[in-house]
């Protein structure tokens, strides 16, 4: 893993046991460097004025989340949520050409259901506020990517359990780990907490099922398909997130 393209597969299969406690160790429900959206989309004209304004600059972020930017990324994740108290969002995927930031695509998202928060627990159903970054990836399906994207761990240990309700069976097909209170290098699913349980941990970019999540970020099925092909980490990926009115502060 990590820079010059090197990447890991691997294929596992568990017992019904197995996939139970990996997914529910994901989410939220239990898990990363940051620190302490309907948003502005390609379309959205304020957005826009914001990037022709200072393109050097992330559209509607304020110096205080812009300066947790690491100056060698080269890609972002910005997750624009609607309200501190709102599951709906805006995923926007940045570009660094140069100096100047450039929108590539966008997508409708939802995070955690009870909205955002700059002091994450667990089972607090908000997502953290923050700069944090992306380093390695997996899920149930075969990595999308065939050239030198993130990290990917292929594993039925992702599987929802199928007493969720069906409409929550395919969330973790793609996952995407946001590096909130968890091991860099090690597979989205993997329990360890290095600041404790009670911050929680877990927190992903994964598939959306139409609502809230426990505090990950959910994206339809092509928006993780064109991550995990567009996100390289020798661009040293970043996500930025929060609802709007709190990133712009």
């Amino acid at each position: 893993m990590g820079s010059g393209g090197a990447r890991r597969t691997a294929v596992a299969m568990a017992a019904l046991g197995s996939l139970t406690a990996a997914a529910l160790a994901g989410c939220g429900s239990s898990a990363g460097d940051g620190a302490d959206a309907r948003g502005s989309g390609p379309g959205d004209k304020a957005g826009q004025a914001s990037a022709t304004a200072d393109p050097t600059r992330i559209p509607d972020v304020g110096d205080r989340y812009q300066r947790l930017v690491p100056k060698d990324s080269r890609q972002v994740v910005a997750v624009y949520g609607d309200g501190p108290d709102s599951a709906d969002a805006t995923v926007v995927l940045y570009t660094k050409q140069g100096s100047a930031w450039h929108r590539d695509r966008s997508w409708a998202a939802h995070n955690g259901t009870k909205g955002w928060t700059a002091d994450h627990r667990e089972n607090d159903k908000r997502s953290p506020v923050g700069v944090f970054t992306l380093t390695d990836a997996g899920g149930v399906l075969p990595d999308p990517d065939t050239g030198k994207g993130l990290s990917y761990t292929r594993s039925a240990s992702f599987a929802a359990p199928r007493w969720w309700e069906k409409s929550y069976w395919h969330d973790f097909d793609y996952v995407i780990a946001i590096d909130y209170n968890r091991v860099k290098g090690t597979p989205p699913n993997d329990p360890t907490r290095p600041r404790g349980a009670s911050k929680g941990g877990g927190i992903w970019l994964h598939m959306d099922h139409g609502s809230g999540t426990s505090a990950c970020v959910s994206l339809p099925k092509p928006g993780m398909e064109y991550l995990l092909r567009a996100l390289d980490p020798d661009a040293h990926p970043v996500v930025v997130m929060g609802d709007k009115a709190r990133l712009k502060a």
